[in-house]
């Protein structure tokens, strides 16, 4: 697993009652845990550090979907369940991007 990596990961629900397989972006992997940013397909959330991203072979994307860079969290490992795909090196320059100015780097 690297950064730009597509996988789905069972995500726990806030109230730990229930989970959700969901897809989601790699940011960083260390040796037990690994942040993600999670991907819809509901724009209707969408803000300006958010990123669309297209279907392709490559990212495994079935649908357009919503790279949610407002939306990050640090998870186990054991939670992803696999990989999707992974994303374009231009893409991953333009995450990088708007990550310096969500985090006011």
């Amino acid at each position: 697993m690297k950064k730009g990596d597509l996988v789905l990961l069972s995500f726990p629900f806030t109230d730990m009652k229930g989970k959700k397989i969901r897809p989601a972006m790699v940011l960083v992997v260390s040796d037990f845990d690994v942040i993600v940013a999670f991907i819809t397909t509901q724009f209707k959330w969408q803000n300006q550090f958010d990123i669309p991203l297209e279907p392709s072979k490559i990212n495994g994307l079935k649908r357009v979907s919503l790279l949610r860079l407002s939306k990050i969290t640090t998870i186990d490992k054991n939670l992803v369940l696999g990989k999707l795909g992974e994303l374009e090196q231009d893409d991953v320059f333009s995450i990088n991007n708007k990550l310096i100015e969500i985090l006011k780097l």
